[in-house]
This record gives C-alpha cells, sequence and structure tokens, in this order.
C-alpha cells in the first residue's frame, strides 16, 4: 500500500510543477469551449442561460490500480474570469489505462454558484449534486431540459477509460 501513495504523491507534485499559466489555461479554455460547441447540440443557447461555466479542459485521468486525475481551468461569469480553478480525484482498486477529457459544469442558479464559490475545495456528490447530461442521442437541449441548478458535461473523452462520473472530483481555487 505504500507504494500505491508513494506513487500517487509523485504523480501529484509532477503535476503541481507543469501547472499552466493563466494565460496557458486561457487558450485552452477557450479551445474547450469550441469543442463543446461543436460536439453538445444546443451548446450555444445553455451557455448563454448559465449564470457561470466552469471549464476545465483536457483533464487527464489513468493509473494502475491507484489511479489519479488533474487539471486546471476557470470559472467563467459573463464570459469573464472569475477565477481559476483545478479539480483532482484518487482512486483505489481496479484502474487500468488512461484519458484526456473537458470538463464542463455550468451554474443555472445564483444559490449554487454562491455555494460552490464559497467552499475552498467542492466536491461533486458532497457538496453540490451535478446532473451530468449525454448528448450521444442528437437530441438538442435548451434550458427548458434543464431542471438541475448544476449540470455537467464530460466532452472529447480519448483514452481507454469511459467515466462520466463526477463523484468525488474535488474542485479548488488555484492562486494564480
Amino acid at each position: 500500500m505504500r507504494r500505491g501513495w508513494t506513487a500517487l504523491l509523485l504523480c501529484a507534485v509532477s503535476v503541481a510543477a507543469f501547472a499552466a499559466t493563466p494565460r496557458e489555461i486561457d487558450a485552452k479554455v477557450d479551445a474547450a469551449l469550441e469543442r463543446f460547441r461543436a460536439e453538445v447540440p444546443g451548446a450555444k443557447d445553455l451557455l448563454n442561460d448559465a449564470k457561470a461555466i466552469l471549464v476545465i479542459p483536457e483533464v487527464i485521468k489513468g493509473g494502475v490500480f491507484v489511479g489519479g486525475e488533474y487539471g486546471e481551468g476557470s470559472l467563467l461569469i459573463g464570459n469573464r474570469v472569475a477565477n481559476y480553478y483545478n479539480v483532482a480525484s484518487a482512486s483505489f482498486g481496479f484502474t487500468f489505462g488512461g484519458e484526456m477529457k473537458d470538463i464542463f459544469l455550468l451554474f443555472f442558479t445564483e444559490e449554487s454558484l454562491k455555494s460552490f464559490r464559497e467552499r475552498k475545495g467542492w466536491e461533486a456528490g458532497a457538496d453540490g449534486n451535478v446532473a451530468i447530461w449525454k448528448t450521444g442521442d442528437g437530441k438538442m437541449l435548451n434550458a427548458s431540459h434543464i431542471k438541475d441548478p448544476i449540470v455537467g458535461f464530460v466532452v472529447g473523452v480519448k483514452g481507454l477509460l469511459v467515466d462520466a462520473s463526477l463523484k468525488g472530483s474535488k474542485f479548488s481555487v488555484l492562486k494564480k
């Protein structure tokens, strides 16, 4: 078990050593939003109706028995960066492989946004529920379909792990 913790710690340190600058994050967020608009039917209207959007592009998830996930992005309010965030999680058990994905959290109520911003480390599933929408059926989405205060999308999954769950993912403010 000690080796697993050591490996996870080494991964965390190496990821932190390559933390992106605000300019790099902004460029990746812009590219991720373009992918979102291209891949999610009705994305433009959803983005316009959201009070805020958390975009974490190019989240890397992977491992061998001990897994981890990490990515950096920004919270956009009115198309302006309100703050930079990261997402991180760790898992134990049968994990083998890796993937890269873009995570989007759309906040549709002021209350859900306020609750998210007031927490030092907001954990999906513990501090707030995130409804994950799957758009593979080609149906157009709009605000009339949204009944949840926070809706998550996982877009652009590339790799061997396919897990659209955000439960246990912890989102924290970055000092940039």
